[in-house]
């Protein structure tokens, strides 16, 4: 891990650090306004609500534009929560719940050989990261029924699609006002 780590400049550490802070600082805002959308619809609300809170691990990934990146930011979010035992962890389950995300997000990455600079490629990675996030929590908590199952994919991939947008829409705000990574 630390040669890992050492491929790694001090100012992406914090960046890194930062969007992952900022992914678990939004979690507790909009999963309960989307429980109120998602609660008689008989889906979790993760499953909508992801999109808006796993966003920052494609902003960081954008950002620092190294592979692995959003495999290390999803590790700091479960690294935090598990330490702090906020935003519904559960354990050691936690280091595999929020990890998902960014290793597919970066297995994502290695395969089509990209970088994250367009609009499709943002899309793209914040609907696999909210895909993968809400099929490994239906596999560990919920096992929802196959139709429940589809519905609670669908909505995750157009949720973590639109988050993706939106991470597009920050990466282009910041590289507007001049910030260099």
């Amino acid at each position: 891990m630390n040669k890992f780590l050492r491929k790694f400049e001090i100012n992406e550490l914090v960046i890194i650090s930062f969007t992952a802070a900022l992914g678990l600082a939004v979690k507790p805002v909009v999963v309960p306004l989307i429980h109120m959308i998602t609660g008689p619809l008989m889906i979790p609300g993760g499953a909508l609500a992801g999109g808006f809170y796993m966003l920052w691990i494609v902003v960081g990934a954008a950002l620092i534009d190294r592979r692995g990146t959003a495999t290390l930011i999803a590790l700091v979010q479960a690294i935090i929560v598990m330490i702090s035992g906020t935003f519904g962890t559960h354990g050691f389950i936690s280091l595999l719940t929020y990890a998902l995300p960014g290793i597919m997000i970066d297995i994502f990455l290695i395969i089509t050989r990209k970088n994250i600079k367009t609009p499709i490629m943002f899309f793209l990675c914040g609907a696999i990261a909210n895909i993968s996030g809400t099929y490994l929590s239906n596999l560990v908590f919920f096992r929802l029924p196959i139709v429940p199952l589809m519905f609670s994919l669908s909505s995750a991939s157009i949720s973590g699609g639109i988050g993706g947008l939106i991470a597009y829409l920050i990466f282009f705000k910041i590289k507007k006002i001049g910030m260099e990574i």
